[in-house]
């Protein structure tokens, strides 16, 4: 028997592959979905069913290319949509992989045709349950991605469907959902790799809210929706394939790079925060690779071509998410990296960065600078803040460049220092001059314990 977890770095997305005999299932895979291919091969199987918990939002799915590779036949949640490949799921539909069943159960909340599926051991006992979006530990899913439904409606149906079909399930029904802790598909997913109906009835909250009234209160709430999501919502209907230069991205010396650039490609800097802000290609936006997969979305155009710069292996790595988010249209790397665009003679940039106890000094003066704060409203709440600064969280600064204090030297701050980073990329792209990062963020903030007049 097979049974393994495959978790994609950053998106903290969960895929499962299932086999007994000689035959396995895949659920929800990824798009580089070589990975489900190798591990069946591994145990004489062959992937022969793709299941879908739902149309996903944040990552484009890899049946279409699994299915490509390994002839498997795709089934898909969300019938009421236009898909343009596999097969319609309907409520009760069971498949057979060796002794093992999985069945199809309607669970409509996250999205109105969401599924879960339950899966039997070799005795027929109900075993797993594969809840995609509907529930994860700690939270539930949103139910604010529905364009032509309100939240409200959605939340009601999630109840039902949690209520009604998930919870009666039994305490001891393992549960494995879509997405683990720092997902964007949920608000407070926990850091529980593996738990159970019975676990999440005690330990998450909204469960505790059995009044169907009280939960959709609580539910029905709007968050930061990327823009990203709808260009990938179209590529999962659609049943999109690896781009043709995948899994290699081409590299380009400094002049053909130089070239790309003045074609109209956007430079991706996914280098330290540090590294970028010391010398960097005029007009790259930063995003340090270990937060691509969590900024992209929001801070990259979708429309744009790409272009890397990176160190040792981030350039692969990185690529590997962009694919993954849809962002298929990257025209190549900086080859030797930023060594090579120095000494061929090509412009350079550096972003000034500053202490907090510089920052202190400058706020207890009469000259007092303008304060860019790009946590989270959740972050300012808990922890330190600054007097007089202007907050707009990093996600929502694309398109809010204007709403930043230009009159004064500004200094950005965020939590630690990457994000300010980010930040203050976006805005010297956008024109913006004197933007100064500071280091250590709210954490040195803290520590030095800074006393403003």
């Amino acid at each position: 028997m097979l049974f393994e977890r495959i978790e994609t770095p950053g998106l903290a997305h969960y895929s499962y592959i299932i086999g007994d005999g000689r035959e396995a299932l895949v659920i929800d895979p990824r798009r580089d979905a070589a990975v489900y291919e190798h591990l069946a091969r591994r145990h004489e199987m062959r992937v022969t069913t793709v299941l879908e918990t739902h149309r996903n939002e944040d990552y484009v799915v890899g049946s279409a290319e699994l299915a490509a590779r390994t002839g498997a036949t795709i089934w898909h949640a969300d019938a009421d949509l236009p898909y343009e490949y596999g097969r319609s799921v309907l409520d009760g539909r069971s498949w057979t992989i060796g002794r093992l069943t999985i069945e199809a159960l309607a669970t409509p909340g996250h999205t109105p045709g969401s599924m879960s599926y339950l899966l039997r051991d070799p005795a027929g006992r109900a075993w797993i349950v594969f809840t995609g979006d509907t529930l994860f530990a700690g939270d539930v899913g949103r139910v604010d991605l529905v364009d032509d439904r309100p939240p409200e409606e959605m939340a009601k149906r999630l109840h039902d469907s949690l209520f009604g079909r998930l919870l009666p399930l039994g305490d001891e029904i393992i549960v494995c959902p879509g997405h683990g802790a720092g997902s964007v598909c949920g608000g407070s997913i926990a850091e529980r790799l593996i738990t159970t109906i019975g676990l999440e009835c005690r330990a998450d909250p909204l469960l505790g809210l059995c009044d169907r009234e009280e939960f959709v209160a609580a539910a029905a709430v709007r968050r930061h929706r990327p823009p990203y999501f709808r260009r990938v919502e179209r590529l999962n209907l659609s049943g999109a394939r690896l781009p043709d230069w995948f899994p290699s991205l081409p590299p380009l010396a400094a002049d053909s790079f130089a070239v790309a650039l003045e074609d109209g490609a956007l430079v991706v800097d996914v280098r330290s925060e540090m590294a970028y802000g010391a010398a960097h290609v005029p007009g790259a936006l930063s995003i340090w690779l270990p937060r691509l997969a969590q900024f992209a979305g929001s801070l990259l155009p979708v429309d744009e071509p790409l272009l890397l710069i990176g160190e040792g292996d981030d350039v692969g790595e990185a690529s590997r998410c962009l694919v993954r988010l849809g962002y298929d249209d990257v025209r190549g790397y900086l080859a030797g990296g930023m060594a090579t665009w120095t000494s061929g003679g090509h412009p350079l940039a550096t972003t000034s960065t500053a202490t907090v106890e510089r920052l202190c000094r400058l706020l207890q003066g009469a000259a007092r600078p303008a304060i860019l704060d790009v946590r989270t409203g959740a972050e300012v709440e808990a922890t330190a803040s600054i007097g007089g600064a202007v907050h707009i969280q990093l996600v929502d600064l694309p398109g809010r460049e204007t709403d930043v204090p230009a009159e004064r030297p500004l200094y950005v701050f965020c939590g630690s220092g990457p994000r300010s980073m980010m930040a203050a990329s976006l805005l010297e792209r956008a024109g913006m001059s004197g933007v100064t990062v500071v280091l250590g963020g709210a954490l040195a903030w803290d520590a030095i314990a800074c006393e403003l007049p």
